[in-house]
């Protein structure tokens, strides 16, 4: 049996974690239930990190360098029309493959408004530096247009509040979007 090392460890433990908070929220989720997933003690995870604070923080800059990636990705070496489709082409893509990444999305964001409400800006300071990331790796492949980085980054909002909704691809709700008419999990032009 090949042991994993510290490293190795805390990225299953995020992984993890994001799978458990993208379904129960932070309130939601126990550390318990992110331990069993990991086969790992409670314990052993405050050993990796010093709160569930800590872990929903590494999960949700993960979650969001995984989007961030996908773009970069996507866009390689491509500018203007042809990165924006790329670019929404591998969101749906990821929405349809890793509906957790959608959903963790969601909960980060209902988790930083609860923070700052209570006046913790640390996490909202942090995932804030995150969509940062994210947006200008759209923004440059898009010729550096804040209106077309700014319309992309909306119509992702919509489609990550139809998608948590439950909406299915072929309902009328997504008639409209562009690149495509309908969320099936492929662009169509």
């Amino acid at each position: 049996m090949v042991r994993m090392s510290a490293e190795e460890r805390r990225e299953s433990v995020i992984r993890a974690a994001m799978i458990e908070f993208a379904h129960g929220g932070y309130y939601g989720t126990s550390t318990e239930a992110i331990a069993k997933r990991v086969g790992v003690s409670q314990p052993y995870l405050f050993r990796l990190f010093p709160g569930k604070r800590a872990i929903f923080l590494a999960a949700a800059e993960y979650c969001m360098e995984l989007a961030r990636h996908s773009f970069e990705e996507a866009s390689e070496g491509l500018e203007g029309e042809e990165a924006l489709h790329a670019m929404a082409g591998a969101y749906v893509k990821v929405i349809a493959e890793h509906p957790e990444r959608l959903l963790m999305q969601m909960q980060t964001y209902v988790a930083v408004a609860a923070a700052e409400e209570a006046g913790d800006h640390e996490l909202g300071e942090a995932v804030r530096a995150g969509w940062m990331r994210l947006w200008d790796t759209v923004h440059a492949p898009l010729g550096a247009d804040v209106d077309g980085t700014t319309t992309f980054m909306a119509y992702g909002m919509l489609v990550n509040c139809l998608v948590a909704m439950g909406f299915p691809p072929e309902h009328r709700v997504w008639e409209g979007l562009y690149p495509s008419a309908r969320v099936t999990g492929r662009l169509e032009k």
